[in-house]
């Protein structure tokens, strides 16, 4: 069995996650927004349900990010302090709003309606890295959507990713996480290749990738993204494979019954990295990638509460030919903070 990595034992974080997070608002399940009488309040923002993810596998993570001066803000450094997420370096905007998001309920996903234009975290810049301890960090976590939010949001990126701030030493992860509603195509490809490719980890779908890059399998997205020292390719319910110097490394999907397809995504990379930062072998790494996912598909929340960090490792160890019949054992602890709103 892998050892827990010494950041469960309250070592100081050494994974920190960069970009926006807001406040989501959802009717009860099955109810369509326009009739909900009632809503109930989560957080959601792929960094920070990164954060989260790693912090829930023991792993020291820190969340860093702009928020306005209101009470959704609150309600987002609370839950996130509350699942062990770092948030010391949070800044606050009194000039800017906290982000918001609605999503309508759908048949195994759900429409998202964002209010995020002019947020707080859209002020977001190369000048914020200056206060981070980027030098005792072993990996910087971001992701495209912080690329589509402003011209000084993009900036960061640049110097995380393409320049490379002196004081990052850590490795650099980016997953790609094309978002069709912030930036079109012709603006987001050419884009997110270059910030792929200036990556240590890459994570990327399978059908985003087509999307963008007109690829047709994972063997195409690594020719197109050749030296990444890790890049992991996700094929949605089929599996992901993974593309190092020793080749590539595949691991089917775990079969899991679908509430909400949302966040997933974000599950999975935690997974992935905290495996990676915990020294795991390959198969490992993306055999918790697909447990992670698969407790979010079974929530609404894009966060969700999980078994020990112990059983998550040791089920991501399961054999190979046990993998494929393995079902998820419940969470020990069912979700108590989403909050009821009238």
């Amino acid at each position: 069995m892998t050892e827990l990595p010494t950041t469960a034992r309250g070592a100081a974080p050494e994974a920190l996650c960069i970009g926006e997070t807001m406040v989501m608002l959802v009717p009860e399940p099955g109810e369509p927004l326009a009739h909900a009488e009632s809503v109930a309040t989560h957080i959601g923002g792929a960094e920070s349900n990164v954060a989260s993810g790693l912090a829930s596998l023991g792993i020291g993570a820190e969340w860093f990010s702009r928020l306005g001066a209101d009470p959704l803000a609150a309600r987002i450094l609370g839950e996130l302090q509350a699942r062990g997420v770092d948030t010391r370096g949070v800044t606050t905007d009194p000039s800017r709003p906290t982000g918001l998001y609605l999503k309508d309920h759908g048949s195994g996903s759900s429409r998202v309606y964002y209010y995020r234009a002019g947020s707080a975290a859209s002020a977001l810049g190369p000048a914020d890295l200056d206060a981070l301890a980027l030098e005792s960090r072993r990996l910087v976590h971001v992701s495209g959507i912080t690329a589509a939010l402003s011209d000084s949001c993009d900036a960061l990126l640049q110097r995380i990713l393409v320049e490379r701030a002196a004081a990052i030493t850590a490795a650099v992860s980016f997953d790609v996480n094309y978002r069709p509603a912030l930036w079109g195509i012709a603006e987001a490809a050419p884009r997110l290749l270059e910030l792929a490719r200036a990556a240590d980890l890459v994570i990327v779908g399978r059908d985003e990738a087509e999307t963008l890059w007109g690829t047709t399998d994972a063997a195409s997205v690594r020719a197109l993204i050749p030296d990444a020292a890790q890049l992991v390719v996700k094929d949605a319910e089929f599996g992901a494979t993974q593309f190092d110097a020793h080749g590539a490394s595949y691991v089917p999907a775990l079969r899991v019954d679908v509430v909400e397809a949302v966040g997933a995504g974000d599950a999975f990379a935690a997974g992935y990295l905290a495996a990676w930062l915990s020294g795991t072998d390959t198969a490992t790494a993306l055999r918790l990638g697909h447990i992670m996912a698969g407790y979010t598909l079974g929530a609404v929340s894009d966060i969700v509460d999980l078994p020990s960090p112990e059983l998550l490792f040791a089920l991501a160890q399961t054999p190979d030919d046990e993998w494929q019949a393995l079902r998820l054992p419940a969470p020990s602890v069912v979700s108590h903070r989403s909050q009821p709103t009238t």
